[in-house]
């Protein structure tokens, strides 16, 4: 875990907050007592929705695109 000043913070707050976003845990004080702690940001997300595998519909039995084209030749 890095500790910085809270005056070092203020300058490089970009940098510091590159390292949060890489991983990295830091501790920031003021007269040498810590007054915040910034750690990275939980996700339940790992992957992008774009990246993850779609649902896939199936109906026992029979394949679904040809159940819809059944259930639509029946609404004519």
């Amino acid at each position: 875990m890095k500790s910085l000043s809270f005056t070092e913070f203020r300058k490089k707050a970009s940098e510091v907050l590159s390292l949060v976003e890489k991983g990295e845990t830091v501790r920031v004080l003021r007269h040498g007592k810590a007054i915040a702690k910034i750690v990275p940001a939980e996700t339940d997300e790992k992957t992008p929705s774009w990246k993850r595998p779609g649902l896939r519909l199936v109906r026992p039995g029979a394949s679904l695109s040809k159940a819809i084209v059944e259930e639509r030749r029946k609404s004519r």
